[in-house]
């Protein structure tokens, strides 16, 4: 995994000078700007802007202006749907990345309006962005569905809707399809799309950004039972305080171990059919992206 970790070292200062400048120049409150910047800097594992660099460079094209600027505005997505989602009315949460949530800063007036505003400047970047006329229009639209009402926020309704009874793991999964998986599918079809990819390649990184979405949250949900808030940076046991359906309640931890490792094998598998399926493609920033997902 050294690979990433230098990919990682290399590219999170760039795509963090992206935001912040992005933020800055085009953030005319400057409380509201403060309130941004807060949770914009407040770090976090960077997952969702990485994979759409990672993507990039992994069919051995250049990384331009217009992918730090996809990247960004994904990240500011991201970063608004947990202010949001840290907020009394719903996971009422006083701690995220380390560091107190927004709203036990700057008020939750102010942390409303600081989701809103990530949320409106990341479509804001990517209509600026320096991209193809007719990528920027695809993905505007792939963003907008990713984030909306038939991606995150409908899957954290779901979520919320689902603090009120048990959930099948079908349920459970679908849940998360949105609400985790539809941010990551959408960094690799960007991706893809950055590297003008064909149709097919497409299609494939998207059953790659399921497999990787569900390892994602079944590893979140292991962690909210087996980790600790320092190794974290977040709450633990949230997930039981609020009554919500997680793998390991539904599986038992070691069910959710299992199936946390045959998501990893199944993401594998794609990557492989993606390589037999083109000329230029190198797997090993992508291995190593589900390598760190591993349980010890």
């Amino acid at each position: 995994m050294k690979e990433l970790t230098h990919f990682r070292k290399q590219q999170l200062p760039l795509i963090e000078k992206e935001m912040e400048e992005f933020i800055k120049k085009h953030t005319t409150n400057q409380r509201l700007k403060e309130s941004m910047l807060y949770s914009i800097q407040a770090g976090g594992k960077r997952l969702r802007p990485v994979l759409v660099l990672a993507t990039v460079v992994s069919f051995n094209k250049a990384l331009e202006i217009g992918c730090y600027q996809i990247a960004s505005a994904l990240e500011m997505i991201h970063t608004y749907s947990l202010i949001h989602d840290d907020l009394p009315a719903m996971d009422d949460d006083d701690l995220r990345r380390g560091k107190p949530t927004n709203h036990k800063v700057y008020g939750e007036a102010h942390a409303i309006l600081a989701g809103d505003g990530l949320l409106t400047a990341a479509f804001q970047q990517v209509a600026l962005s320096r991209i193809d006329s007719n990528e920027k229009i695809l993905l505007m639209q792939l963003l907008s569905k990713a984030s909306g009402t038939e991606g995150m926020v409908s899957g954290q309704a779901g979520d919320l809707q689902g603090e009120e009874k048990k959930l099948s793991l079908e349920e459970l999964a679908s849940v998360h399809e949105q609400k985790t998986g539809a941010l990551i599918e959408f960094a690799l079809l960007a991706g893809g799309i950055l590297a003008n990819q064909p149709s097919e390649v497409i299609t494939l990184l998207g059953n790659y950004a399921y497999h990787l979405g569900l390892a994602f949250q079944i590893r979140d949900d292991l962690l909210d039972v087996t980790s600790s808030q320092a190794e974290l940076g977040k709450n633990v046991g949230r997930d039981e305080a609020l009554n919500k359906s997680t793998y390991p309640g539904i599986l038992g931890v070691e069910g959710a171990k299992e199936a946390l490792a045959k998501q990893l094998t199944l993401g594998n598998k794609v990557l492989e059919e993606i390589v037999e399926n083109t000329t230029d493609f190198q797997p090993h920033l992508l291995n190593d992206i589900l390598a760190q997902l591993r349980l010890s």
